[in-house]
């Protein structure tokens, strides 16, 4: 038994499914079954249910899959602090990052932290909410950029910026050649969405169900820029944080972004955050990360 098994037996039960655990694992799915058939002929016990339609851990396997969780997460710190030690602003950083933010956000915040953490090795990874903050408590991640507040327990949180909402409509629009406009102007709209499982699909949906926003229930999108596209294509209306709306918007640009009126406390937006777990041996330079990017974010 090693450290590797253990990592491949978390992966099953994260993922219920061998050719996907195997995937992240980076090896076969061959070489992942036989390493934990050898592990349950090591441990004497059933770690794994097998059928032809999912996979699903034995209580065994249950208890032991929590107990290896906890190991990987000392395995980590232990790393983690040996990297402060060597060097407190240097070594590798692993930082997990959700899709809405990620194409916007890293272009403008990579080379401000290069410049102040020359030494400091940052591996991204993007993901939903759900999985970055999974993987965070489980120490396969040493914090996370999301929408707050995460409200997880020992994880915490540092706000970075408000990212105000803009209205996205096509260019033909009744309210195309409006100014701005008011969260009521989303009354009776048509207002396209995220699929299940972002953050920002909720926080948008929140916006429709306070103002009568009428959530589109033919179309959903796995990303911002096809909710771009479908707006562009006249089948809707919808939400876009501003960091996505593009710097330069041609006259014949088939979509126009209104801002709402900043008069009002209920103007649409969310709270993008730094978080990491509590107990981090990294966590004084997460925090001196943190300041760094609410410079970035809170200049031109």
């Amino acid at each position: 038994m090693n450290l590797r098994d253990l990592r491949y037996l978390v992966a099953v039960a994260e993922h219920q499914h061998f050719g996907r655990a195997a995937e992240a694992c980076f090896v076969s799915q061959p070489t992942l079954s036989t390493q934990l058939k050898k592990l349950e002929q090591t441990l004497g016990v059933i770690l794994i249910e097998r059928t032809n339609r999912r996979v699903m851990l034995s209580p065994e396997g249950e208890q032991i899959v929590a107990q290896a969780q906890r190991i990987l997460v000392e395995v980590n710190s232990l790393t983690a602090m040996s990297e402060q030690l060597r060097d407190p602003l240097g070594g590798e950083v692993r930082l997990g990052i959700i899709p809405t933010i990620a194409p916007y956000l890293l272009p403008k915040i990579l080379a401000p932290l290069t410049a102040e953490f020359p030494n400091l090795n940052i591996q991204l990874t993007e993901g939903q909410t759900s999985q970055i903050t999974r993987m965070l408590k489980q120490g396969d991640l040493d914090a996370t950029l999301l929408a707050l507040p995460l409200g997880e327990e020992n994880i915490e949180e540092a706000a970075l910026y408000d990212e105000l909402f803009v209205l996205a409509v096509p260019a033909n629009h009744p309210k195309a050649e409006l100014a701005c406009v008011t969260s009521d102007d989303l009354e009776g709209e048509e207002v396209l969405l995220l699929e299940d499982g972002h953050c920002f699909r909720d926080q948008a949906l929140e916006v429709c169900q306070t103002h009568r926003g009428i959530e589109s229930k033919s179309y959903s999108a796995t990303s911002l820029e096809t909710l771009r596209q479908l707006v562009s294509a006249g089948v809707g209306v919808t939400l876009i944080p501003e960091l996505a709306v593009p710097r330069h918007i041609r006259a014949d640009e088939s979509i126009r972004y209104i801002p709402f009126d900043a008069v009002g406390s209920d103007q649409p937006m969310r709270t993008l955050g730094l978080c990491w777990r509590a107990t981090s041996t990294r966590g004084e330079l997460l925090q001196q990360v943190a300041t760094v990017l609410q410079q970035c974010m809170s200049g031109p």
